[in-house]
């Protein structure tokens, strides 16, 4: 079947929202002849890939793991442009570290060899002849799933290439998350290091599809980089590039709602000042729950019934560098996973309060980039997973103080002395934060993964005749090669069909 696109002439186009989506789909608009304009109620690109600075320390406070550099390569290519010439990607080394509640500690090596010697070191040779087996299947799962159900514009599930299906049916691609990975690897320390990432996509491990596993492959198979300056310089990047292409990128613009025809098609999109910009196409990057209702004017039942991830606490705090070992120093990104693994999942999903036994997520970009910081100093990054506001019962107004001191008592019992005691530029993110900052269910993580909320059942990316939906609400979802692609898919809502150039990802021969 042929990918439905918008009717009529669609010389002008207008996007709302001018965060990874968004500058991605203006891009790959850039070069097509049409006026393209983007309307930013922020006074700076980025959206949720944020920046936050205070007395010489730079935090990022949004997305902090960076994976699929092709794809940043393919969006800057849209205008003819290279990555290298506005952005400088650091590799990250080790990808993580992962800290378990019995002392022992994993490091992520992107290089299979060098995984498989870390993993024989720490839980035996017959662990990494799995992780090996597991590693070709991850290979074999991106490759089968990537084209055919992440990376193109589904309309329905008749779309679904049947040959397609049948691969991944027979990887057992359908079958529970974990109990994939199973599969191939026994030690339960394995075998969260690689099925955590079902997290990401608001849905808990235990209960997740192996089609999931897809994120696994990005972490840990196609690389983890930070680009120099942080991760805001990324959209910073993609913002200069669209505006010498010919973008005119209007800041601090709130967006009041989309002027329609009677018939629902955009003519116009109006700005809470008055102005009213006239459009042939309107690109929504902001979330359905709340494009629907606020900018469109209608509440569609599906939307209103969708299901959200889990939500988060973020600590941003900078400190002095505490750590003494020379030979084997933090790591830029380190998971430290508790005993009670699923019942953590359980609580923030289901009984919706936090953690008893928290796993939590440090980042601290100072060790690939330390201009970040002061010098001696480390800025962190520090992500607890808690209910949403629908799903919790957490009065945030109330409780963050205490929950603030429950986090830096578990960041001294895990070591981070100094951090703990003696936090400095501190900003501390809750639930009830990320929804004034326009988050449905106060949760950065949009409506979850569940089966019946990805791929061709997710919210579409076409309404009506002219209006189209990017970023991480819409096909295909979370994450930042997500909303690159995301922003690619709805600029060939408006084009037809078109590819900058192949997209192959480290690991993969095609």
């Amino acid at each position: 079947m042929s990918m439905r696109t918008v009717h009529g002439c669609a010389d002008r186009v207008v996007i709302v929202g001018a965060g990874l989506a968004g500058l991605s789909t203006a891009l790959h608009l850039a070069t097509t002849g049409r006026t393209v304009t983007v309307l930013e109620q922020g006074s700076r690109p980025g959206g949720k890939a944020g920046v936050f600075t205070r007395d010489g320390y730079t935090f990022d406070n949004g997305p902090t793991v960076l994976t699929m550099p092709d794809l940043i390569r393919e969006t800057f290519a849209a205008v003819g442009e290279r990555m290298e010439d506005h952005l400088e990607l650091l590799p990250v080394h080790p990808a993580y570290r992962a800290r378990y509640h019995d002392g022992s500690s994993l490091d992520v090596h992107t290089d299979p060899a060098a995984m498989a010697q870390e993993i024989a070191r720490v839980c035996g040779a017959r662990e990494a002849a799995g992780y090996r087996r597991l590693h070709a299947f991850l290979q074999e799962l991106y490759t089968a799933e990537f084209d055919h159900f992440v990376d193109r514009n589904i309309d329905s599930p008749l779309d679904l290439s049947l040959p397609a299906l049948g691969r991944l049916a027979a990887l057992g691609a359908f079958r529970g998350m974990e109990g994939k990975i199973r599969q191939y690897l026994n030690d339960p320390r394995t075998v969260r290091l690689f099925s955590f990432q079902a997290l990401y996509a608001g849905v808990a491990p235990h209960q997740a599809r192996a089609l999931y596993a897809i994120i696994s492959y990005m972490d840990t198979v196609a690389g983890v980089f930070f680009p120099k300056g942080g991760m805001h310089a990324l959209p910073l990047a993609l913002a200069d590039a669209a505006r010498r292409h010919g973008v005119t990128l209007r800041y601090d613009t709130p967006v009041e709602r989309v002027e329609t025809t009677l018939h629902g098609r955009a003519r116009a999109v109006l700005t809470t000042s008055g102005d009213r910009i006239p459009a042939d196409a309107v690109v929504i990057t902001t979330d359905p729950s709340l494009a629907f209702p606020e900018l469109l004017g209608r509440s569609p039942v599906r939307v209103g019934r969708l299901r959200h991830s889990p939500s988060c606490v973020l600590l941003l705090a900078g400190a002095k560098d505490d750590n003494t070992d020379a030979l084997r120093p933090e790591a830029h990104h380190t998971i430290h996973f508790a005993r009670s693994w699923r019942r953590g999942f359980d609580e923030i999903i289901h009984g919706g309060r936090p953690m008893s036994d928290p796993s939590f997520l440090v980042s601290t970009p100072t060790r690939t980039d330390p201009t970040l910081a002061p010098a001696g100093h480390h800025s962190h990054y520090v992500l607890f997973p808690t209910p949403n506001l629908t799903t919790g019962s957490i009065d945030w107004e109330r409780d963050t103080p205490r929950y603030r001191e429950q986090i830096l008592t578990t960041l001294d019992a895990h070591g981070y002395h100094e951090l703990a005691a003696r936090p400095q530029a501190e900003h501390l993110l809750t639930p009830r934060d990320w929804a004034e900052r326009g988050c449905p269910a106060g949760t950065p993580f949009s409506a979850a993964h569940t089966f019946f909320q990805t791929g061709p059942f997710r919210t579409r990316n076409l309404v009506g005749e002219n209006i189209v939906l990017a970023g991480a609400g819409t096909h295909p979802g979370v994450g930042i090669p997500m909303a690159l692609i995301s922003g690619r898919l709805a600029a060939q809502r408006i084009t037809g069909p078109t590819r900058t150039r192949p997209h192959t990802p480290a690991g993969v021969t095609r």
